[in-house]
């Protein structure tokens, strides 16, 4: 056997990295100066120190330890949280409960009216034709005389017109339908026009203290409040009708004149009614003030302003009605327009011919007016 040399300590150029013995000065190679690596190397190995005792772990020692490591971190975080209270504990999932919800239907408001201005109708224009009067073209058109006379700013009057002349007729008016009328009874009249008291009987009162009372016969009192006998009590009430009083007594047989009686209360026809038919009588009347003495009487005045204040009638009745003749209706085709009142008037004696002269006796009534048309064959339209 041959013993093996031992090999001799080598090292490596830096340059080139050829290997050259340990104690060589310069790379047989390159030429490279090694003496300085010499050094260099001496000094890192008396510098070197004692190294630190290494620990090797298998993989699965490894993760292990790196499990155990996050559960412990896990832990303490744990607790951590639920110190601060940030952790809530679990709880029982509650159960949902259907709940019904009304629905609220907003109601639309109701809008507030507001007034809306009516328009004003426009007026028709008319041309004047020969013989038109005022009422004649009011009566035409369906308005009234004053509505004429103020829209075209004519005399009271309305007495001149001129054939040709441009006129403004304003818009009738819509009224009511009038309700038909009828003439009522003188014995209805009277009652209506009849005065009356109420009064409420007294203790100890009797029928014929309150008749005496009142100067009105028992037989009235009776009539009036349906009574069967003469017995009243207390509490009742009676109406007493002052118009049938008894006259007042005087000394001596001549009969004392009453007092001026009150304005009659004018009943039919109603104020502006309206009479075209032809042969149709118009029929006045009013309610009665009273028992008239033996010289007394209505006096009844008519008068067609159409023609002016001198065609009038004037007449005395002593019933509540008044005829007007057909003589004092205006024979021409336009209609008249007639006012009327009465009152009551005194016969004070008689002129030179036996005529009867009469004299005021009480309050003038209100006047009212009718129109009256003579007979129409035919009317042509005017056209506005």
């Amino acid at each position: 056997m041959t013993s093996e040399t031992p090999s001799k300590p080598t090292k490596l150029c830096p340059t080139c990295g050829t290997r050259v013995s340990e104690d060589a000065t310069r790379c047989l190679v390159c030429g490279n100066d090694l003496s300085g690596i010499e050094k260099a190397s001496r000094q890192s190995k008396s510098i070197q120190g004692s190294r630190m005792p290494q620990v090797t772990l298998s993989l699965p020692i490894a993760l292990l330890l790196l499990a155990i490591f996050l559960a412990i971190g896990a832990v303490l975080v744990y607790f951590a949280l639920q110190e601060t209270g940030r952790v809530v504990e679990p709880t029982a999932t509650p159960t949902a409960t259907a709940t019904m919800t009304l629905t609220v239907t907003p109601t639309p408001e109701t809008p507030i009216p507001t007034d809306t201005p009516q328009p004003t109708p426009t007026p028709a224009s008319y041309t004047v034709q020969a013989g038109d009067t005022c009422a004649g073209i009011a009566f035409t058109f369906g308005v009234s005389i004053q509505s004429i006379v103020l829209l075209n700013n004519l005399p009271a009057d309305c007495n001149t017109l001129v054939e040709g002349q441009q006129l403004l007729i304003p818009q009738p008016t819509p009224t009511p339908t009038a309700l038909p009328t009828s003439t009522l009874s003188a014995a209805d009249a009277t009652e209506q026009a009849c005065e009356k008291v109420d009064y409420e009987v007294q203790e100890n009162d009797t029928l014929s203290s309150i008749a005496n009372a009142y100067s009105v016969p028992m037989a009235v009192i009776q009539e009036y409040n349906g009574l069967s006998s003469e017995t009243v009590f207390s509490g009742m009430n009676l109406s007493i009708p002052l118009c049938e009083r008894f006259p007042t007594p005087g000394p001596t047989p001549t009969a004392t004149l009453p007092p001026p009686y009150t304005a009659p209360n004018l009943l039919l026809p109603a104020d502006g009614a309206r009479f075209t038919e032809s042969g149709e009588t118009v029929t006045l009347q009013w309610a009665s003030i009273g028992t008239l003495l033996a010289n007394e009487a209505y006096e009844i005045t008519v008068i067609d302003f159409t023609d002016g204040d001198n065609r009038r009638l004037v007449d005395y009745v002593t019933d509540t009605k008044f005829i007007v003749p057909t003589t004092f209706r205006s024979s021409d085709s336009v209609p008249h327009l007639y006012r009327w009142r009465v009152t009551t008037a005194r016969q004070a004696g008689t002129d030179e011919d036996g005529n009867p002269v009469w004299e005021s006796a009480g309050a003038v009534s209100d006047t009212r007016v009718f129109m009256w048309s003579g007979t129409i064959t035919s009317q042509a339209t005017p056209t506005p």
